[in-house]
């Protein structure tokens, strides 16, 4: 076997199924293998898209996602993907084409040193050699991704190292499986000590981070909480790991977040933290002047517990899975039937929810990306996938559609990317091809992988495509609105174009454009509804400002609830 047959070979070993790919010259050896072993390659619009996908595969699922690439240029447009599955913590693998090893470093065609692109942007960078056995590169980097924190892992393959012979030995994968299976506990008086700082506070406070974003870290959470219900918010990564529809379930956290998580953060005295990465969107953070509070944490990432330790002293930190330190804590609980007192609590942040609830200007003479989301989340079921574009309408998702399950609410965090919607959206089809994926984005980052329609169409995939078009990069409006006086520049995004008819002309069976209020209900019914591949374009208000707000370097106690959702 040549290596190029090793690395598809290996691909079967591992369960891939599809690849998300785009050929050219050097990388030919790889797709010819790849589609002799009866993997199927899935064509994107540009290499951008196909990393996305790879990267929205692994996010809607418990597999790692795979991108091929060619050379030079399409490797480098892999970097904006795989920097954001960095940033988010997402396992991934992306397959680079490369010159062969004699002609790198040259001026030769399409050749550039991947290792010095990805340096900051990749969990790890592999150069394969012929000292290298190709198949236990492969396997070994699967299961690299999804370790510890996982992350991308970016394979730069010579050409003349895919076409040379090499040794296929059927290595298990179990061998590299074991490699990284690094289970740590809590011990007996770990779990007495957490407990001890619980049943002492008064004012508990769940914060729920991506971390715990998989089937087994949300059953151990919900299993916590249906326990001892303590109030609980969550990021934007964390969305859909919690019943969100409990009384204790008070929302997303943030700058965006909602009324109750940003008000209950405030009067907190013990903040237990699961997986999170305490970066600046969630605005001001506990252990900072002004939010006083007994710290717990827990996070596999060793390098971030001791950040926190240093900056924040914790009462409590656990490196190592939440899930088994939750499993941990749940049999302590058990054992030593813990019980604790905090119905006051309780009682105050449920009526924090019920006193402060979303809400917008109901009497608007223009639709509102507010209140599509508002009406979209009924037809939200235990079967949907929702990705997101970047921008108000991912926040308005966020803050307004109830999700039911871990790995349901997919978006880009830590890196913000627009673009990310479709692509990803492709990937979570994928992964789940029984679910109903709906794609939610605003026209500005529709535009940036706008090709992916073409891809969804080609594929005749159940993509439902839904475009909030309000002719504006809006996030960024608001802020000129705030900053510059209404000063739009580079914001407006006026264009008579009409992407539904356009979607149709791209393969959507389903496609039609809603500019009325009185056809919006009826319009998400027949698009929720259609089969194959769906697009529904709502035309919304370029004035609409995203609340809550809290302004930029301020504190949740600076928190603008705008003028629809006074208590």
């Amino acid at each position: 076997m040549n290596n190029a047959q090793i690395l598809a070979k290996s691909f079967v070993d591992l369960g891939v199924k599809q690849v998300f790919g785009f050929s050219g010259a050097t990388i030919l050896p790889a797709f010819h293998a790849i589609e002799e072993y009866g993997i199927d390659i899935i064509v994107g619009a540009n290499e951008q898209s196909c990393a996305f996908a790879a990267g929205g595969y692994s996010r809607a699922s418990n597999e790692v996602g795979v991108a091929v690439v060619t050379s030079g240029p399409a490797i480098t447009n892999t970097l904006t993907a795989v920097a954001d599955a960095n940033a988010d913590s997402i396992p991934l693998l992306v397959f680079a084409g490369q010159v062969a090893q004699t002609k790198m470093g040259t001026d030769e065609f399409q050749t550039i040193n991947v290792a010095s692109i990805f340096a900051d942007a990749a969990k790890k960078v592999i150069l394969v050699t012929e000292l290298q056995n190709v198949e236990e590169v492969v396997k070994d980097a699967y299961f690299l991704a999804k370790s510890g924190k996982p992350g991308p892992v970016v394979i730069d393959f010579p050409y003349d190292i895919q076409i040379a012979e090499g040794e296929y030995r059927a290595i298990k994968s179990e061998k590299f499986q074991n490699k990284y299976d690094e289970e740590r506990h809590l011990g007996e008086n770990q779990c007495r000590q957490f407990f001890e700082l619980l049943q002492n506070a008064r004012r508990p406070l769940l914060y729920i981070g991506g971390g715990l974003n998989s089937e087994a870290g949300s059953e151990r959470i919900r299993a916590f909480n249906r326990r001892y219900q303590v109030p609980s918010i969550w990021s934007l990564m964390g969305k859909g790991i919690l019943n969100e529809r409990g009384d204790w379930a008070l929302g997303m956290l943030g700058m965006f977040g909602v009324p109750a998580a940003n008000m209950a953060i405030q009067e907190t005295d013990l903040f237990v933290a699961f997986g999170i990465r305490w970066d600046d969107r969630v605005s001001q953070k506990v252990g900072e002047s002004g939010l006083d509070a007994d710290i717990a944490y827990f996070d596999i990432n060793p390098a971030k517990v001791q950040e926190v330790r240093f900056a924040r002293s914790p009462k409590f930190s656990f490196i190592g899975k939440a899930e088994t330190a939750l499993d941990d804590l749940l049999k302590y609980a058990e054992d030593h039937d813990i019980e604790l007192d905090i119905g006051e609590w309780q009682e105050h942040t449920r009526q924090l929810k019920q006193d402060y609830k979303l809400n917008f200007n109901r009497e608007a003479k223009n639709i509102l990306q507010s209140e599509v989301m508002e009406l979209l989340s009924g037809y939200i079921t235990d079967k949907c996938k929702i990705t997101t574009g970047v921008g108000n309408h991912q926040m308005f998702a966020a803050q307004y559609l109830i999700t039911p399950s871990p790995k349901s609410f997919v978006t880009s965090g830590g890196y913000g990317t627009m673009g990310f919607s479709l692509p990803s959206a492709v990937g979570a089809q994928y992964a789940n091809p029984d679910s109903t994926v709906i794609a939610i984005d605003g026209d500005g980052g529709l535009l940036m992988n706008f090709g992916e329609l073409c891809t969804i169409g080609k594929y005749q995939l159940p993509v439902k495509v839904l475009l909030l078009n309000n002719h504006g990069d809006c996030m960024v409006r608001n802020i000129q609105d705030l900053m510059y006086g209404g000063n739009y520049v580079g914001t407006k995004k006026n264009t008579s174009a009409n992407f539904a008819n356009v979607a149709g002309e791209m393969g959507f069976k389903f496609h039609r454009r809603v500019e009325e209020r009185t056809d919006l209900k009826k319009g998400l019914e027949e698009f929720i509804s259609a089969d194959g591949p769906s697009f529904l374009e709502v035309m919304t208000d370029v004035d609409e400002m995203l609340y809550p707000r809290i302004p930029a370097g301020k504190g949740y106690k600076d928190m603008i609830l705008g003028p629809y959702m006074e208590k």
